[in-house]
């Protein structure tokens, strides 16, 4: 029987980091749209797999409901455009899990991050990871 032991290693912050994916601060005002209407809200932070915004004011939603999220980038002529889930609702703020994605808009996000992150090691790996999720 294999007995392997989970150790944390301090010397490399990505082994002990749970989340998958980089969270870019980024801020801009998206649009998210559902069946039932559209708002106007802000993002806080964007992954490859989902992202941070505001919740609208008198906004009704709940965990599992999804909407289709609509953002502009950079020179506001790239659009980024995902269908999202709810994952969590806090305070002020509502985290969003991509649901689907299409070409266009994942190429524009992984620019987006590329650009933000810095390395190329570390976009590869999170790259890798979307494909196995």
């Amino acid at each position: 029987m294999d007995n392997q032991e989970t150790t944390t290693d301090l010397r490399d912050p990505l082994k002990n980091d749970k989340r998958k994916f980089s969270r870019i601060p980024f801020d801009t005002d998206i649009h998210l749209v559902s069946a039932e209407g559209s708002w106007h809200c802000q993002l806080l932070d964007v992954s490859l797999k989902g992202i941070l915004a505001t919740s609208p004011k008198g906004w009704q939603a709940k965990i599992g409901d999804h909407y289709l999220i609509e953002m502009l980038i950079g020179n506001q002529e790239a659009a980024i455009r995902m269908e999202v889930s709810v994952m969590h609702i806090e305070d002020d703020h509502t985290g969003y899990r991509c649901e689907h994605i299409d070409l266009d808009s994942i190429t524009h996000l992984r620019r987006l991050v590329e650009l933000n992150l810095g390395d190329s090691d570390i976009l590869d790996r999170e790259l890798s990871e979307l494909s196995h999720v």
